[in-house]
């Protein structure tokens, strides 16, 4: 601990800071960045890279190394875009200064900012976007372009100097703005302006970034209007589809105004068609955060099915986790036991049914239903005496009755048809 002690440097940064930072770090894991050291090799010589880290922003002389860009599947399909990934020392410092914004900043922030804040998740975003779908009939569903990679840096230091007196957090944030991507080639490319999606101090930027250009203004502007904002995605209800109109058009202007702009064929206005809403309109389903918000057949206290606008995992979603479940080649693990089957899978089925499954967990189900087809088939390929699928079926269901938890899906779903 008394190596935790700061001596007298150009700025105060604590040792407990960077160590903190150190352990954030460590549980997020992440690949290595352009130097090729991984956490594992970086913790061989914990004290001394961490010592480093320290010495040289505490006395002003830290620069960050570029950033190794790596290309990744769009979601929702159509191209690629470009992560970020810094070095784990980079990442290290990063996340100090992360952490320091975010103190000064979470107070400020607006109560329907949602992203990467302590005590709000994307789960209460769409809960919320759920609720006020009840009650308002028009949805703006907005689309920044490009935000990461368009973000005036002008503005965004500014902003951080209007909420920080620590002159060496504007400093690094500079320096990390201007720091250059190393692409896949190996040749590295300057920026003007952005900031890499899946640097540690991204994030907190990106929020003040919109606090200002987006919370505020349309606080001030449009004091009646209600929205969640999940870093650059955000739903804006109206009461009308002459306010939709006229909102969607100032937030076009505002988005011009501070060097950003709306995707053109992505931004739409969105009628909440259900039961008791009619209306013919282009648009009655919009996607957030991962789920398809569309009229939906629902069942009340009493047992009766009416309609209803609700969220539920989207087609985009439920591709990508279909992908990664054929990847498992479970049926090929024959080398495995049906409880070592069970470890590997279930903390990351367990997670999509937290997440996904949170609202109309039925739509989750079939795709759930598929891992119990793969592992009859598993079964089928390990054992040549219960080849036969009637034969597979039965052992299958024998397990399901007297291991009932062994799988974290079969709590909603032991069937496979």
């Amino acid at each position: 601990m008394g190596e935790l002690k700061s001596t007298d440097k150009s700025f105060e940064i604590s040792k407990w800071e960077v160590w903190e930072a150190w352990e954030k770090v460590k549980a997020n894991k992440g690949a290595p960045g352009v130097d090729g050291c991984s956490i594992e090799e970086f913790e061989k010589d914990l004290r001394s890279n961490l010592y480093k880290i320290w010495n040289r922003m505490s006395s002003g002389s830290y620069f960050p190394p570029p950033v190794r860009a790596v290309e990744i599947p769009k979601s929702h399909g159509g191209g690629t875009r470009i992560l970020g990934v810094p070095t784990v020392a980079d990442r290290i410092a990063q996340t100090v200064v992360a952490v320091r914004l975010e103190k000064e900043l979470e107070p400020k922030f607006h109560a329907d900012s949602y992203g990467y804040r302590p005590k709000r998740s994307a789960l209460d975003a769409v809960g919320k976007c759920r609720e006020r779908c009840f009650k308002t009939d028009w949805v703006i569903d907005l689309d920044i372009q490009r935000f990461f990679d368009s973000v005036p840096w002008g503005l965004m230091v500014k902003a951080v100097e209007a909420n920080t007196d620590q002159r060496w957090v504007v400093l690094y944030v500079e320096r990390w703005l201007r720091a250059p991507l190393q692409m896949p080639d190996g040749t590295l490319q300057q920026r003007d302006r952005g900031t890499p999606q899946g640097s540690a101090v991204s994030p907190v930027l990106a929020n003040l970034f919109l606090h200002y250009a987006f919370d505020m203004w349309m606080a001030r502007e449009f004091p009646t209007v209600s929205f969640e904002r999940y870093v650059d995605d955000a739903v804006v209800h109206c009461v009308s589809e002459r306010q939709a109109m006229k909102v969607v058009e100032a937030i076009r202007d505002r988005m011009e105004e501070v060097g950003l702009r709306l995707h053109p064929d992505k931004t739409r206005i969105v009628y909440c068609k259900d039961a008791n809403r009619r209306g013919s309109y282009e648009h009655t389903s919009f996607t957030f955060l991962g789920f398809t918000f569309r009229v939906r057949a629902a069942r009340s206290k009493y047992g009766v099915t009416f309609s209803c606008f609700l969220p539920a995992i989207s087609k985009e979603a439920l591709k990508k986790i279909s992908a990664e479940m054929r990847r498992w080649r479970i049926h090929r693990r024959t080398s495995h036991t049906f409880a070592q089957l069970a470890r590997v899978i279930n903390p990351i089925v367990r997670g999509w049914m937290q997440y996904y499954g949170a609202f109309y967990h039925s739509a989750l189900k079939p795709l759930l239903r598929r891992i119990n087809a793969y592992l009859v088939r598993w079964i089928r390929r390990k054992y040549k005496r219960l080849a036969g699928f009637n034969k597979a079926k039965t052992c299958f269901q024998g397990i399901t009755q007297r291991y009932p938890r062994m799988f974290a899906h079969w709590r909603w779903s032991r069937n496979f048809w």
